[in-house]
């Protein structure tokens, strides 16, 4: 195991930010052997821990990496900045990872046409927002990017926070938005972002979940489809907000969705 801690450094003052974030980017990478399947080119996931934008869950960030290790992937966890920057300041810190893995793709046996990003909840939120805003000029400018470099190649949602309308998780947008809440809060409503250029989701939610409604999930899924996206979506009958892996080691155990990471890595083989 290739294990690094990268410092991912962004110019916010280039995005009209103000304020200084500290992202960093774990490393959980297969190191090659001559016994397996010697320099492999594997497909990469990044995580993205939710957290209502006010911290960064740890029960949905180095388990899920070492999860999907386990079913092949290189895997890689964001850190990123929270009630520090506002948006897009993560946002542009998230496309600079995925930039980062992209370039770093032969060095660390990746398949450079299958990175994916995975995020929970607000980390939902965060994952979709790269897939919709990741061609836009206020992402790519700041990075001095073309924008085919921090595109993720698909994007794993759990349980996220979508919408700023009827169903929203508002402390998340607060925190997001701090003191331009009321002026963007509806470009940050996703679901009204999503267009040809959003790439292809693997979805997933309870019904029940009380804290980030299940519609969230659905309202996404429905402009995905709408445009022609593919998409897998998947609703479970129970489970609490913030399942993570939905077992023991994660804190909360719901055996009905336990196997949602085996369900993803298929469906992001397949991209």
């Amino acid at each position: 195991m290739i294990h690094q801690i990268i410092d991912i450094k962004v110019d916010y003052k280039a995005a009209g930010i103000d304020g200084k974030g500290s992202p960093k980017l774990y490393t959980y990478i297969i190191d090659h052997s001559p016994e397996m399947d010697y320099h492999k080119a594997r497909p990469a996931v990044i995580i993205c821990p939710g957290g209502g934008y006010s911290m960064t869950s740890d029960r949905e960030a180095e388990p899920v990496a070492l999860r999907f290790n386990s079913l092949g992937f290189q895997a890689f966890v964001l850190r990123y900045s929270v009630m520090k920057v506002r948006f897009p300041g993560a946002l542009l810190e998230l496309a600079k990872a995925v930039a980062t893995v992209r370039e770093n793709a032969g060095e660390w046996d990746i398949n450079p046409d299958k990175i994916v990003v995975c995020g929970f909840s607000a980390g939902g939120h965060l994952t979709a927002s790269l897939g919709v805003f990741w061609n836009r000029d206020f992402i790519k400018k700041p990075l001095g990017y073309a924008g085919q470099e921090i595109k993720p190649n698909g994007i794993i949602l759990s349980y996220p926070v979508i919408s700023s309308g009827r169903f929203a998780h508002l402390g998340s947008f607060k925190n997001l938005l701090m003191d331009r809440f009321e002026q963007d809060l509806e470009t940050v409503s996703l679901e009204m972002q999503v267009s040809s250029d959003t790439p292809p989701a693997f979805i997933w939610h309870t019904y029940d979940d009380a804290a980030v409604p299940v519609e969230n999930s659905l309202l996404f899924a429905l402009e995905m489809k709408k445009h022609n996206i593919p998409l897998e979506l998947h609703i479970f009958p129970k489970g609490v907000h913030g399942l993570a892996l939905a077992t023991k080691e994660t804190g909360y155990i719901e055996e009905s969705c336990s196997n949602w990471p085996e369900m993803a890595a298929r469906w992001a083989e397949n991209l």
